[in-house]
């Protein structure tokens, strides 16, 4: 394999792993880090992109994004949700106030992203 897709591949496997431990620990977000892997895979393995695509819990949040630009209403309020602990756990331990306000200004336009997309059509 030569050095781009390698490093493409490993990008996949560090968005994967983060985006699997978003789906037990709500404090992560899964979907970005699953198109993320997707879009990663899809430059470096069609084996690991296949298998993606087809898999049970990450293939539909893949699905919905090629096929629609869309984010589960589901996803979004975990996304949301979660970002916005990020930014109360942050004040509650008093970071500093510049770290806050760029936590606050990177989180702001996250989450205006997420709520922005379309939710899927329903099934």
């Amino acid at each position: 394999m030569n050095p781009i897709r390698a490093a493409w591949f490993a990008v996949g496997i560090a968005a994967l792993g983060l985006g699997a431990v978003g789906v037990v620990l709500p404090l992560l977000p899964t979907t970005p880090f699953v198109l993320l892997a997707a879009f990663a895979f899809a430059r470096s393995s069609d084996r690991w992109h296949v298998w993606l695509r087809r898999h049970k819990v990450f293939g539909p949040i893949i699905g919905d994004w090629r096929r629609h630009g869309a984010i589960s209403r589901r996803a979004k309020i975990i996304g949301v949700g979660s970002m916005a602990a990020v930014l109360g756990l942050s004040l509650a331990l008093q970071v500093r106030p510049i770290v806050l306000v760029i936590q606050a200004v990177a989180l702001t336009g996250a989450a205006a992203f997420v709520l922005s997309r379309p939710s899927p059509p329903k099934r």
